[in-house]
C-alpha cells in the first residue's frame, strides 16, 4: 500500500508540474499577473517600460562600431545592469528562458532567409516608431493608459492602423516574393539534454533568487533598489512565456483572424489596473507624469503607426521580441538588435532636428514639438471624469473586438 501511495504521489506531482510548467496558461491569467507586477513596481515608485533599455543597448552598439560620436551619443553610458529598463529587459529574457527550459520548449529556431529581412525592417521601424511615440507598446501605450493619459489611446489608434498596413504589406510579399522562403533544417535537441532542461531551469531560478536577494539586502542603495527590478523582470518574462502574452497579437489578430482573446486579456489587465493605479497616483506613491511621454498627439499617432507596421514584419512587439528571444527564436534576436540600433540612431537624429527640445509648461507638464504630456485628471478636471473616460474607451474597445469575433467585419486578410 505504501508503494502504491508513493507511486500515486509521484504521479500527482508530475501531473501538477505538467499543468503549471508545461501546459499553456490562459492569456487572461497572464494579463492579471502582469498587471500585479506593474502595480508592484508603481508602489516602489517605478513604471514599466522596454524602449529605454533597448535604446541604451543601441547606444553601446553604435559607440562600439564608431558611429556614436557622429550621432552625438554620450561616450560615458550607464552600465547595462544599473540602468533600470536595461536590467528589466535582460531579466525578462532570462525569465522566458527559464520558463522555456522548465517546459522543455527551448529550441534554437532558425527562420527562412526572407524572414531575416523582415526582422531587420521590422526592428528598424519599431525603433523609429518607439522613439517618436516616446516608448513601445509597453511604455507608450500600456503604461500611459494605466496612468490615465490619452497618449496611450492615441498610440493605440496608430498601432491598429499600422497593423492593418503591415498585414497588407506582408501579404503582398508572401504573394510576390519567392526568394528565401525555404525553411532551414530544424536543430534537434538530444534526449539527454532535453531531459536535463527542467533541472537547468531550476538552477536558473535559484541563481536569480540569490542575485535578487544579494542586491536587495546590499548596503549599496542602487543595488538594493535594483533587486526588486531583477525579480519583476524575471517574473514578467516567465509569465509572458507561459501565457504567450503578446501586444503584437493583441493588435494583429483581430484584423488577421478576428480572434480576440489576446486583445480581451489586455483589456482585462487595464480594467483591473487603471482604478488601482489611480489610487497609487492619488496617494503619491508614484508621479503619474513619469510614465507619460510628451508626445500627445502627433508623436503618439505617427509613432504608433510606424511601430505597428514594424511589429507585424518583426513578428512581435518589444516585450514580445524579448520573451521570444528567451525561447530561442533567432528572428527575434535580429529584430531586437535592429530595434536597439534604430532607437539609438532615431533618438539622436530627432534630437538634432530639435523635435525633442522640451519646455516646462505652466502646469509643470513637458512639451515638445511632437506633443505634450496629456493627463486626464488635469484635462477633465477631476479623477471621476478621468476614470469614466478610461473606462468608456476600454468598454468600446471590448465591444468592437467582440463584434468582430462574430462578424469578421474588420479582418483584412
Amino acid at each position: 500500500m505504501s508503494a502504491d501511495g508513493g507511486v500515486c504521489w509521484l504521479d500527482g506531482l508530475k501531473k501538477d508540474y505538467h499543468e503549471i510548467f508545461v501546459e499553456e496558461w490562459s492569456p487572461y491569467l497572464g494579463a492579471v499577473l502582469m498587471i500585479l507586477i506593474i502595480l508592484g513596481l508603481m508602489v516602489s515608485g517605478m513604471f514599466w517600460g522596454i524602449y529605454g533599455g533597448l535604446k541604451l543597448w543601441g547606444d553601446y552598439i553604435n559607440n562600439m562600431i564608431g558611429i556614436g560620436p557622429l550621432l552625438g551619443t554620450p561616450q560615458q553610458l550607464e552600465t547595462l545592469l544599473m540602468h533600470r529598463m536595461s536590467l528589466m529587459n535582460m531579466t525578462l529574457v532570462l525569465g522566458s528562458f527559464c520558463a522555456a527550459l522548465l517546459s522543455r520548449q527551448f529550441l534554437i529556431s532558425r527562420p527562412p532567409k526572407l524572414e531575416y529581412v523582415w526582422a531587420t525592417l521590422g526592428g528598424c521601424l519599431m525603433g523609429l516608431g518607439a522613439t517618436m511615440a516616446g516608448g513601445c507598446t509597453s511604455g507608450a501605450f500600456f503604461t500611459p493608459v494605466l496612468h490615465s493619459s490619452p497618449n496611450g489611446w492615441v498610440m493605440c489608434i496608430g498601432l491598429m492602423a499600422g497593423a492593418v498596413i503591415g498585414l497588407k504589406a506582408l501579404l503582398w510579399t508572401l504573394e510576390n516574393i519567392e526568394w528565401g522562403m525555404q525553411a532551414p533544417p530544424t536543430l534537434n535537441v538530444s534526449p539527454s539534454l532535453l531531459s536535463a532542461y527542467p533541472w537547468l531551469g531550476l538552477g536558473v531560478i535559484i541563481a536569480v533568487l540569490y542575485w535578487a536577494t544579494d542586491w536587495y539586502t546590499s548596503d549599496n542603495e542602487r543595488h538594493a533598489a535594483r533587486g526588486v527590478v531583477v525579480l519583476a523582470g524575471f517574473a514578467m518574462g516567465f509569465i509572458m512565456h507561459r501565457s504567450r502574452l503578446c501586444f503584437a497579437r493583441c493588435f494583429r489578430e483581430p484584423f488577421m483572424t478576428a480572434e480576440g482573446h489576446m486583445t480581451k486579456a489586455i483589456i482585462l489587465g487595464l480594467a483591473i489596473g487603471v482604478p488601482i493605479a489611480s489610487l497609487l497616483i492619488e496617494k503619491k506613491l508614484i508621479d503619474a507624469y513619469l510614465g507619460i511621454p510628451p508626445t500627445f498627439w502627433v508623436g503618439s499617432l505617427l509613432g504608433g503607426l510606424i511601430f505597428g507596421v514594424g511589429m507585424i514584419f518583426a513578428g512581435g512587439c518589444a516585450s514580445g521580441s524579448l520573451w521570444r528571444m528567451g525561447e530561442g527564436h533567432i528572428k527575434l534576436w535580429v529584430a531586437a538588435f535592429f530595434f536597439a540600433v534604430s532607437a539609438s540612431v532615431s533618438n539622436a537624429l530627432l534630437k538634432k532636428a530639435g523635435l525633442f527640445v522640451s519646455e516646462i509648461m505652466i502646469d509643470e507638464t513637458v512639451s515638445t514639438k511632437l506633443g505634450i504630456q496629456a493627463y486626464y485628471p488635469v484635462m477633465l478636471g477631476n479623477w471621476g471624469w478621468a476614470l469614466l473616460a478610461g473606462g468608456a474607451a476600454l468598454l468600446i474597445w471590448y465591444i468592437l473586438v467582440s463584434y468582430n469575433e462574430c462578424t469578421e467585419k474588420f479582418t483584412v486578410l
